[in-house]
């Protein structure tokens, strides 16, 4: 990899021009699935580069980035960030493309997501194709209220909820939901007048927990839903579409998340494709037109029926179960991009377990500091389970016997993330 030099500024390593040509230029690096995205395309003997933004992380963590230390990442960039002034993003990720001649351009944040979606024609311009559905399926399926739409013209069935677009409406709601409820922003990230921010769905189990949440969301001037809570298994179906046609189909479950609603899966395991929902998901990549890759979730209620959640048009971070369960969706997307042939796949391995170390210790404690909420694991079985968990056979994210480094990068950051917090703890008791 012609990774960062240390003994460089971080300027002058962006500064660096070299005369490398690569296959893809894969975004957010930091992210689980741009390191699972890059090890697929780098097996498959394409040359790859990786970037992150700056203002993520000082140099000395970018050094720890796992993506930017598998054996497969040829370059690494640090970019400047877009949230307050999307403007030298832009610039940059356009010289870079320019100068390496980047043939896919591959995102998986919602925040770079929204950048790229709004200069999609001048990025492509630079010769790169951007691996994302055509822009109005892609409106679809990130505006949450647009896809429950059209899913409930289909006849799926979806949770019943209202729209809230200020604290005056949230007694209403609750007394047509009720409570325990789920608020969720209409559209995951959002651009105020100086800055983007991205936002996520609480849990509400009382009347000034939903003011609280409504608060905060609707500041931004963006709509929420206001949903049953539902309580049951948590279901994805995902799929690469093209040109009228499903290339791959793959199904999991997600036994721990986190955070423990609505949060990313922890703990995951491929299943056969369910008869309910992959009908119903299937039926919905094709109405929407929503070509390269889906993850179409549902939640079961305490009955078992499956209700619409979400789909996620980009790559998830849980792909690497379907990865290493036989459905290559990375290299599926690159594929697609590219305008190469694409891969059919007939089938895939089920039972296959991943893990997220991380993620789901940090589930784990929270069992312990949300004890008693709706949805939230006893503690006691938490604990049990978290250390159950080591007995069965399965795979550790990161963790890549032909590329260890990222495995270790990560627990580097972790370890010194975890020293940080508590040198902070030790010194505020010692102030008081």
């Amino acid at each position: 990899m012609a990774a960062i030099d240390p003994t460089l500024s971080q300027e002058q390593n962006n500064a660096e021009q070299h005369h490398a040509t690569y296959d893809a230029l894969v975004l957010d690096a930091i992210l689980r699935q741009s390191l699972v995205t890059v090890r697929s395309l780098g097996r498959h003997g394409l040359h790859v580069a990786a970037s992150e933004v700056a203002n993520v992380l000082d140099l000395e963590q970018l050094r720890r980035v796992p993506t930017f230390s598998s054996r497969w990442c040829q370059h690494a960039y640090t970019t400047p960030a877009y949230v307050q002034d999307t403007e030298p993003f832009l610039t940059y990720l356009q010289g870079v493309l320019a100068t390496t001649g980047a043939r896919v351009l591959i995102t998986s944040s919602d925040g770079t997501l929204a950048v790229i979606r709004k200069h999609r024609k001048d990025l492509e311009q630079c010769g790169a194709r951007v691996a994302l559905a055509a822009e109005p399926a892609l409106a679809v399926a990130l505006h949450k209220d647009q896809t429950l739409a059209v899913a409930k013209h289909m006849g799926v069935d979806i949770p019943r909820g209202v729209i809230v677009r200020s604290v005056r409406e949230v007694i209403e709601a609750i007394h047509e939901i009720g409570l325990p409820a789920v608020v969720k922003p209409i559209e995951t990230w959002q651009w105020g007048a100086q800055s983007g921010k991205r936002l996520v769905c609480k849990l509400v189990t009382t009347p000034a927990e939903a003011l609280l949440a409504i608060e905060e969301l609707t500041q931004f001037g963006v709509a929420v839903h206001f949903q049953q809570f539902l309580p049951g298994r948590r279901e994805a179906v995902s799929f690469l579409y093209a040109h009228g046609k499903m290339h791959a189909r793959f199904a999991q479950w997600a036994k721990r998340t986190h955070p423990q609603l609505g949060g990313t899966s922890v703990y995951r395991q491929s299943i056969a494709l369910p008869a309910d929902i992959h009908a119903q998901a299937e039926r919905l990549v094709r109405e929407i037109g929503l070509e390269g890759y889906s993850e179409v979730e549902f939640r079961r209620d305490a009955a078992g029926k499956p209700f619409l959640m979400e789909i996620n048009p980009r790559l998830s971070a849980s792909v690497e179960v379907a990865v290493r369960a036989g459905v290559d969706f990375p290299y599926l997307l690159y594929q697609w991009a590219a305008g190469e042939p694409i891969q059919t796949l007939a089938g895939y391995r089920t039972g296959r377990w991943m893990r997220y170390l991380e993620g789901d210790l940090l589930t784990t404690i929270q069992a312990f500091s949300q004890r008693g909420r709706p949805g939230v694991t006893p503690p006691r079985q938490a604990l049990l389970e978290f250390l159950a968990a080591f007995f069965v056979p399965g795979g550790y994210d990161y963790v890549d016997w032909q590329d260890l480094r990222p495995a270790w990068a990560a627990l580097s950051e972790f370890t010194e993330r975890v020293l940080r917090k508590l040198a902070v703890r030790i010194a505020g008791r010692r102030t008081r």
